[in-house]
C-alpha cells in the first residue's frame, strides 16, 4: 500500500506539479477528520503517514496538568511520569490511539483527498491555460445548447456561449466547427467558466490577424473596428511603411484574404479604410463606399459635417443610419451627412480654404464588399 501510494505521489509531483508534501499534509488533516467521524472522538489528535514502511498512526495530544478536568485532553502529571519521567505541568504528552481497523479507513481517505486534489490541480492548470487566452480566438466543436447558452467544447472544457454573443444571422448545431472569441474567464467552486463570443469586435481583428500575415507580424495594424454583427463591420487599418498598401495586404489577391473572414462570420459585410490621423480624410475614408466632397470639422465637439452628392446620400447614410454609424463608432467623430444641394442652401458649400476630397484617393484608401459580392 505504501508502495503505491508513494508511486501516485511521485507521479502527481512530476505530471501535476502537485507538491508530495502538500498532499501529506492534506491526507494526515483529512486522517484527523476520518478518526474523529468513525470513532466518535473529541480528542486533540495527530496523524503520523510513514510512507517508508507504509504504517498510519493516530496520537492523541493530552495537556500535563495537576487536576483533570477533561481525560480526552488532559492528563494527570502522575500518569505524564509514568510514561516519561521527564514530563512536567504544561508538557503535551501523545499517546497512541491507533484503532486496529484504521487501515482501512486511512486508505480509503487518502485515496479520497488524491482524487481531490488531483481534480483541483486539474481545474487550476486549465485556468491558468486559458486565462492567458483572454481576448483570443480558439476554434471549438459545439456541443449542446439551452435557451441561456451553445456549450462549445473547447477540448479541456466546455465554453459558454451566452444567446446574447451568437450572432443572429446563424444556426448552430451539434458538432459544428466555429470560431469564436473568449471574452471571460472566471474561477469558480466548480471549476474554471469561460464565456465566449461571435459578435465581439476583437473576433473580427482576430480573424484578420489569422489571414493577413502583414497584421501579424505588425507591418499593417489594425486601428478601430466597429461591428454590427451578422450585417456589416469597418475596420480601419495603417502602416508606416510607403510601400505597403494596408487596405490591399487586407483584401488579399482577388479578395481571398477579406473573403475568408466573410466566410467565417456568414457573409458579414466588410468595409476596409485606410486609418489617417488627419480626421477630414478619416471620416471620408470611413464613409465608403459613398463618395464626400468636403469635411467641416468642429474640433471642441469633435463632431464633423460632411457633404457628399445628392445621389449619394443614401448610401452614405446607409440602411438605417448603419454606414453613418458604424463610420462615427469607428473614427470616435459625430458625423453629420449634408447633401450637395442642402449644404449649398445652407451657404456652407463650397466654402473658402474647403478641404475638398479627392474622391479617386478615397476610392483607393477604401475597400467595401457589397452585396453583389455574396450573390
Amino acid at each position: 500500500m505504501s508502495t503505491e501510494l508513494l508511486d501516485a505521489l511521485l507521479i502527481l509531483e512530476k505530471e501535476k506539479g502537485i507538491s508530495r508534501d502538500v498532499i501529506i499534509e492534506a491526507i494526515e488533516a483529512a486522517l484527523v477528520s476520518a478518526y474523529k467521524r468513525n470513532f466518535n472522538q473529541a480528542q486533540n489528535v495527530r496523524t503520523d503517514l510513514n510512507l517508508a514502511n507504509g504504517t498510519m498512526r493516530v496520537f492523541a495530544r493530552k495537556d500535563v496538568v495537576d487536576e483533570v478536568f477533561d481525560s480526552r485532553l488532559e492528563i494527570s502529571i502522575e500518569e505524564a511520569q509514568k510514561i516519561n519521567p521527564s514530563y512536567e505541568v504544561g508538557d503535551v504528552v501523545e499517546i497512541e490511539v491507533t484503532p486496529k481497523d484504521f487501515g482501512r479507513i486511512a486508505a480509503q481517505t487518502a485515496k479520497q483527498v488524491v482524487t481531490q486534489r488531483v481534480r483541483e490541480a486539474e481545474r487550476g492548470i486549465i485556468y491558468s491555460e486559458f486565462v492567458d487566452r483572454e481576448d483570443d480566438i480558439m476554434t471549438g466543436i459545439v456541443q449542446r445548447q439551452d435557451p441561456r447558452f451553445i456549450y462549445v467544447n473547447l477540448g479541456k472544457i466546455e465554453a459558454l456561449l451566452p444567446q446574447s454573443e451568437q450572432m443572429p444571422n446563424e444556426s448552430y448545431r451539434p458538432h459544428d466547427r466555429i470560431k469564436v472569441y473568449l471574452t471571460k474567464v472566471e474561477k469558480t467552486t466548480k471549476g474554471p467558466q469561460i464565456f465566449v463570443s461571435r459578435t465581439h469586435p476583437g473576433l473580427l481583428k482576430r480573424l484578420f490577424e489569422i489571414e493577413v500575415p502583414e497584421i501579424y507580424d505588425g507591418t499593417v495594424e489594425i486601428r478601430s473596428v466597429a461591428r454590427e454583427a451578422g450585417d456589416r463591420s469597418k475596420i480601419s487599418v495603417y502602416t508606416d511603411k510607403p510601400e505597403v498598401d494596408p487596405v490591399g495586404a487586407c483584401v488579399g489577391p482577388k479578395g481571398s484574404r477579406v473573403q475568408a473572414v466573410v466566410n467565417e462570420l456568414k457573409g458579414e459585410k466588410i468595409d476596409i479604410v485606410e486609418w489617417s490621423e488627419d480626421p477630414v480624410v478619416f471620416v471620408a475614408n470611413a464613409l465608403s463606399p459613398s463618395k464626400v466632397l468636403d469635411v467641416m470639422v468642429e474640433e471642441q465637439e469633435k463632431a464633423t459635417t460632411v457633404v457628399v452628392p445628392d445621389y449619394q446620400l443614401s448610401l452614405a447614410i446607409g440602411k438605417r443610419g448603419q454606414n453613418a454609424r458604424l463610420a462615427a463608432k469607428l473614427t470616435g467623430w459625430k458625423i453629420d451627412i449634408k447633401s450637395e444641394s442642402e449644404a449649398r442652401e445652407l451657404g456652407i458649400y463650397p466654402r473658402e480654404n474647403s478641404s475638398v476630397i479627392n474622391e479617386e484617393q478615397t476610392e483607393e484608401e477604401s475597400f467595401s464588399l457589397s452585396e453583389e459580392d455574396f450573390e
